[in-house]
């Protein structure tokens, strides 16, 4: 096995592990306190630290990156991850608001680390063949998508079978085992030899900005219904947690599997993979939803709706998102990628505190539909500015 592989296994393996237990932490919050009474509203409150500490983590997660390596970020990382899930495994009467709200702070703040740190990893042991940076980019993150949409399953069977605390103490004794494996990472991955200011966080690419931009409203399309709208909506209609957090693992681990498969999916293509199919496929995603808003909205049986439609929006966003996983690496130099990759990925993490306040708020006051309509809007501004950045390209190569 050669050095690279094996330092690509590490990296993956790890961030197998801590997806499991990001999943999981989501689907035990939310069902959690559903049963004890709060609003939709008031649950996504629950993750608003989880999303805003993603973004500040994000900026100095890839500065920090390359200053201390990516080795170490990837492992803070995994021991805040650690200490978060052992925070809820506190007594009933300490999971205030609030309480809940700081360890979902840390856990975004871990979750962030671990992930800037794995995409801008991958960068670096892939080597310089486009092809097999696609390959590797587009697998570690369709498995971790896949392994997502398990966690799923598992917080909620966890929570069905040992209760709160014990299934935060499980997801805690798995984590471990990613973090020991990291220890064998080499020292200084990514780490830039002129150690970078702290200004160098802000992008001076074009091309990146737009295609942050697009990632931005691309994850907030899907986090309006996704975090809080679909499972409180099918709690509502009478599916029980197991079938709720089942119905969510198939939902992602399928996404994931076409996400892995992209590279292979368009390799056939005519169109190279780049900005025009971008553009092509973020046009596609724009009439899911509206064909799902439009089923419910004629009373067509909402279980098929929802299922068929979301496996349709799921398979193209899919898609979608592992070209700009891939393009945000291909236009990165190698001495820059923690910095560009954390940079896109605090507009990865608007996105998603974006679409987590409006999953809540919107599902309260408008409803699934209301939140479909946000999600076909937040994809056509997606589809502007990936438009801009194909513009910005063929006007400037790289």
């Amino acid at each position: 096995m050669t050095a690279a592989l094996r330092n690509y296994l590490i990296i993956t393996g790890n961030y197998w592990a801590f997806t499991i237990t990001d999943g999981a932490i989501r689907m035990l919050v939310v069902l959690h306190f559903y049963q004890l009474g709060y609003s939709p509203f008031a649950i996504a409150m629950l993750f608003i630290f989880y999303e805003v500490f993603g973004i500040v983590t994000n900026f100095v997660g890839g500065w920090l990156g390359a200053r201390i390596g990516l080795n170490r970020t990837m492992q803070v990382g995994t021991a805040l991850q650690i200490f978060a899930l052992l925070m809820l495994t506190a007594p009933g009467d300490w999971l205030t608001v609030f309480y809940v709200m700081s360890a979902q702070a840390l856990s975004g703040i871990a979750k962030d680390l671990n992930k800037m740190s794995a995409k801008a990893g991958v960068k670096l042991v892939a080597g310089a063949a486009d092809d097999q940076l696609f390959k590797w980019v587009a697998w570690i993150t369709g498995s971790k998508n896949a392994l997502k949409g398990l966690g799923f399953f598992v917080g909620a069977a966890l929570l069905a079978w040992i209760g709160f605390r014990w299934a935060n103490v499980t997801l805690a004794a798995l984590l471990i085992v990613g973090l020991l494996a990291t220890l064998r990472l080499p020292e200084g991955l990514g780490a830039m030899k002129k150690k970078p200011g702290f200004s160098a966080m802000l992008s001076q690419q074009a091309a990146i900005n737009w295609l942050s931009a697009a990632r931005l409203f691309l994850f907030g399309a899907r986090d309006v219904w996704f975090v809080v709208a679909l499972p409180v909506y099918l709690v509502s209609i009478g599916w029980d947690f197991e079938w709720v957090g089942g119905y969510l693992a198939v939902w992602v681990i399928g996404y994931g599997i076409v996400q892995a498969s992209a590279p292979g999916l368009l390799r056939n293509s005519r169109r190279p993979v780049g900005p025009g199919a971008a553009m092509l496929w973020i046009s596609l995603l724009a009439s899911t939803p509206v064909l799902i808003w439009l089923g419910l909205r004629f009373h067509v049986e909402p279980g098929w709706v929802l299922t068929l439609g979301l496996a349709v929006f799921g398979a193209v966003f899919a898609v979608n998102s592992a070209m700009h996983s891939y393009l945000i690496l291909k236009f990165s130099p190698a001495d820059k990628a923690s910095m560009n990759v954390g940079f896109y990925y605090a507009a990865n993490a608007g996105g998603r505190l974006l679409g987590t306040v409006l999953s809540g708020y919107a599902y309260q006051t408008i409803g699934i539909e209301g939140c479909l309509l946000i999600s076909a809007a937040f994809i056509l501004t997606a589809a502007g500015f990936t438009w801009g950045m194909k513009r910005n390209l063929a006007a400037h190569p790289l």
